[in-house]
């Protein structure tokens, strides 16, 4: 029909095997503004990378909901032919109808957050969403165990993850992916993080499902590289861009007190963030993996 924007858009469950099989990861990055989006969506085509446009669900409405966020996405992919392949994410699914709204407005992946409630109420909620999700396609991301830190706003201690409550989120709900908290935190560490690696590996043998790891603004790379190895195939960076992005908005506005145009202002942002996916891109060893 004339008019009407066709999706390019693409589930993350095909995406995180080839990831993990290959043993690299594909980044998830959030967006926070129009800007976000662009920026990202060029760095992946620029690195020739798969790549996680994601929302965190206490965002969304802020950028103008569900559907306003589809249509810029799929906007951006058709206006700036987008080639690589890009997955639709809503981060942190605060409850089944949310998930279900982002569905039905064009998202490929949610991640439904039950990690706060007990496990069978998590199993329950995750369920739910899994079943309205394979009917259209849709990947699913789900939790067990709590990471730390302050997530727009929602600061939280670290849980770790238990290995049988994962194994069963994973069999009983049918996930294609799973964040399994295990020492690392949003926002920004205090110290170098410590990890559960030998978890990582114990949690990926016994569920075969690739994991996510939340948090990944500011881990060191050699602890980045020996996660990967041990099952992790979607990376979520917010933080660090948010940071890149802050730090050359105010490089620009102490430099000229009265500069007041919003592009002249905005655009070294832009730059920040892209220099931010790229440099994470070539980290997690996704670059020219499209």
């Amino acid at each position: 029909m004339a008019g009407v924007l066709v999706s390019r858009l693409v589930s993350m469950k095909d995406m995180l095997i080839k990831a993990r099989d290959g043993k690299y990861a594909v980044g998830a990055f959030n967006i926070n503004s129009f800007q976000w989006s662009e920026a990202i969506l060029e760095a992946a085509q620029e690195k020739h990378s798969p790549v996680i446009v994601s929302s965190s669900d206490r965002l969304v409405d802020y950028l103008g909901g569900f559907k306003t966020i589809a249509m810029m996405v799929n906007s951006i992919i058709e206006t700036k032919n987008i080639t690589v392949p890009v997955a639709l994410h809503l981060d942190h699914g605060s409850s089944v109808e949310r998930c279900k709204e982002a569905i039905d407005a064009g998202y490929t992946s949610v991640m439904i957050d039950g990690s706060h409630h007990s496990i069978q109420e998590n199993i329950k909620m995750t369920k739910q969403v899994t079943d309205y999700a394979e009917n259209y396609g849709v990947s699913v991301e789900a939790e067990v165990g709590t990471v730390g830190g302050n997530e727009d706003g929602l600061i939280g201690g670290i849980n770790y993850a238990d290995l049988n409550e994962c194994l069963r989120l994973v069999k009983e709900a049918k996930i294609d992916a799973l964040a399994a908290a295990l020492g690392s935190v949003h926002g920004s560490y205090q110290g170098e993080p410590k990890l559960g690696f030998a978890e990582m590996k114990e949690i990926s043998t016994l569920t075969n499902v690739p994991l996510v790891l939340h948090g990944g603004s500011g881990i060191p790379d050699f602890q980045i590289h020996k996660a990967i190895q041990r099952g992790h195939a979607k990376i979520n960076v917010n933080t660090e861009c948010l940071q890149a992005w802050s730090q050359a908005i105010r490089k620009v506005l102490d430099a000229d007190k009265d500069l007041y145009d919003a592009r002249a202002i905005l655009s070294s942002g832009k730059e920040a963030i892209k220099q931010v996916v790229k440099e994470k891109m070539t980290m997690f060893q996704s670059s020219h993996k499209a």
